[in-house]
C-alpha cells in the first residue's frame, strides 16, 4: 500500500520510520516513495531463521564476514532527484572486504554481496523484479529468492537464475565458497 505520493529522500524516511505512528509498521523506501509491507507469516519466519543460522554459523566459523537479518535496512540507491531507495532484506551477507567496523544503529549505504529474501503470497511478481534489479545495481552479487510455498529457490546472479528444488543442493558460489545446503534442508518438514 503506497502512503505517500510526494518523494522522500533516505533522510527523511529515516525520520519517519522513527514516528510514533509508524513504530508497528514495516516500511520501505522505493525510489523516493513509502511503501507499508505486510507483516510476515509464520512459515516466512521459521524459514528466516533456519537459514540465519546456517548462514551465520558457516560465516563465523570461516571468519568470512558479517549476516544481518530482521529486515535490516540497505540504502540501494540516493537519487540526486530525491527518489531514494531503501530496502529491508530478510537476510544478507557482507563479506570482510567491506571494511564495515563495528555494527551500530544506521542503514547499510551499500549492497550486501548476499542478498536473501523469503517470498509471501503478498509479494508481487513487479516488486520481487524491481527489488532484485535494485540490488544487483548497488553491488549485490547474489540474491535467493526463497519461495516456501513451490519449496524451491531461484538463485541470482548477474549471468541469469535458476531454479533450484528440494533435493537441489543451494550453493554460496563465489560469494560463500563451500557453502552448499540441500534446498529442502531450509523449509519445515
Amino acid at each position: 500500500m503506497v502512503i505517500q505520493e510526494n518523494f522522500i529522500s533516505a533522510d527523511r524516511f529515516q525520520d519517519l520510520v522513527d514516528a510514533p505512528e509508524y513504530q508497528d509498521c514495516v516500511l520501505e523506501l522505493v525510489e523516493g516513495v513509502l511503501i507499508e509491507m505486510s507483516k510476515p507469516k509464520r512459515i516466512h519466519g521459521v524459514v528466516v531463521a533456519e537459514l540465519t543460522f546456517r548462514l551465520t554459523s558457516y560465516v563465523k566459523e570461516n571468519d568470512l564476514g558479517e549476516v544481518a537479518s530482521g529486515d535490516a535496512g540497505f540504502v540501494l540507491d540516493r537519487n540526486s532527484f530525491g527518489r531514494d531507495t531503501v530496502r529491508g532484506l530478510d537476510i544478507a551477507f557482507l563479506s570482510n572486504s567491506r571494511e564495515l567496523g563495528p555494527p551500530d544503529f544506521s542503514w547499510y549505504e551499500i549492497g550486501p554481496d548476499l542478498a536473501v529474501e523469503v517470498i509471501s503470497p503478498s509479494n508481487t511478481a513487479g516488486d520481487i523484479h524491481l527489488k532484485v534489479m535494485q540490488l544487483f545495481n548497488a553491488g549485490t552479487r547474489l540474491v535467493w529468492l526463497v519461495y516456501p510455498e513451490s519449496r524451491t529457490v531461484v538463485a541470482h546472479t548477474s549471468d541469469g537464475a535458476v531454479t533450484l528444488h528440494e533435493n537441489d543442493a543451494l550453493s554460496g558460489g563465489d560469494v560463500l565458497p563451500g557453502f552448499e545446503i540441500r534446498v529442502g534442508d531450509i523449509f519445515p518438514s
